[in-house]
C-alpha cells in the first residue's frame, strides 16, 4: 500500500500546512471544448478553447493555494505542449511546456516530493462516447486495455504517478471520464465541465466550470490519503489500431506479440516498463 506524505491536518487553522502539487492539464476535456478545430494553434478556434485551458489551471492552482499548497508543478500536456499563458499563473507555479520524450510522458516531472495530484481538462478514452474528442494517446488506436478494461489517459497516468507514491486527488473532464475515474479511485473528487452527445457536448458555464474546480480542488486535498490506489502484480496490455501496418510495426518491440491484423498485447511486470513499452509502440 502506498504511504501518504502529507497528514491531514487542513482543519487546523493554527498549524500552517506547506503542499507541493503536481498538475496535469490537458484540452479535450475543458469546457465548451467540441470540435478538432478548436484544439490545433493553427485554426481560430483555438484561442477561445487555450483561454479557457488557462482560466480552468488557474481556478485548481487557487485552490490549492488555499489548502496550503507553496509550491505547483504544471504540466501542459496538450499537443505541443504550449497552450497554457504562462502570465496568468500565481507566483508559486512553475509550468512545463514541450515534451521530455520520456515515458512519464503526461505527467512528466512528477517524483516522489510531491504530496498530490491534480488533472484537468481530461477526456473519456478511445472506444468510448463520452466526448465527440475521445482518444487515448494518439488518434491511431481503437481502443487500449489495461488487464481488460479500456483504458484513458487518467487511468494510465494515475498509474505513472502511483509509481512516484503521489495519489491524484481530483479531475476535471467529461461527465463519462468523471463517472469512470470514480470507479476506479473512489477516493476522487471530480468536477464534470461537460458531457458528451454524439458530435456534440453540452457545457456548463466557463466560469462556473472555474469555480467548481477551485473548490473540488480544495476538497480533494483534504483527504489526500483516501485517493491511494492499489498497483496491480502485472499490466496485461492489448492495443487495436485503427492501421494494420501499425499493428505490424508494434510487434517488432521486444515482448510485444501480434494478435490479429490489427491488434497487438504485451505483459509488464512494473509500470515503468508498461510506460516505457507503450511509448515505443504508440
Amino acid at each position: 500500500m502506498l504511504q501518504s506524505k502529507f497528514i491531514d491536518t487542513v482543519d487546523n487553522k493554527n498549524q500552517e500546512v506547506k503542499m507541493k502539487v503536481f498538475m496535469s492539464v490537458d484540452i479535450e476535456g475543458i469546457t465548451g471544448v467540441t470540435a478538432w478545430c478548436e484544439t490545433t494553434m493553427e485554426n481560430s478556434d483555438y484561442v477561445q478553447s487555450a483561454a479557457q485551458m488557462t482560466k480552468e489551471a488557474s481556478a485548481a492552482c487557487e485552490g490549492a493555494i488555499a489548502m496550503g499548497a507553496k509550491e505547483i508543478f504544471i504540466k501542459d500536456a496538450h499537443d505541443a505542449a504550449r497552450n497554457i499563458d504562462i502570465t496568468k499563473l500565481p507566483r508559486c507555479a512553475k509550468l512545463s511546456r514541450g515534451w521530455t520524450n520520456t515515458p512519464d510522458s503526461m505527467v512528466a516531472g512528477i517524483d516522489e516530493t510531491f504530496d498530490a495530484a491534480i488533472f484537468i481538462g481530461y477526456h473519456s478514452s478511445s472506444g468510448c462516447d463520452g466526448n465527440p474528442l475521445a482518444h487515448t494517446m494518439d488518434l491511431r488506436n481503437n481502443y487500449i486495455k489495461i488487464n481488460g478494461e479500456k483504458a484513458s489517459e487518467f487511468v494510465i497516468h494515475s498509474y505513472i504517478a502511483a509509481d512516484y507514491r503521489v495519489p491524484v486527488v481530483f479531475l476535471s473532464g467529461d461527465e463519462m471520464l468523471c463517472e469512470k475515474a470514480k470507479k476506479f479511485n473512489p477516493g476522487i473528487d471530480t468536477v464534470a465541465v461537460k458531457q458528451g452527445d454524439g458530435g456534440a457536448t453540452v457545457s456548463i458555464n466557463p466560469d462556473l466550470a472555474c469555480d467548481l474546480i477551485k473548490e473540488g480542488v480544495k476538497n480533494g486535498l483534504k483527504h489526500i490519503s483516501s485517493c491511494k490506489i492499489a498497483i496491480p502484480d502485472k499490466f496485461e496490455v492489448e492495443i487495436n489500431y485503427k492501421e494494420h501496418a501499425d499493428a505490424k510495426r508494434a510487434s517488432f518491440y521486444p515482448g510485444v506479440t501480434q494478435v490479429d491484423s490489427h491488434t497487438v498485447k504485451y505483459t509488464a511486470g512494473s509500470i515503468k516498463e508498461f510506460s516505457t513499452t507503450l511509448m515505443f509502440i504508440l
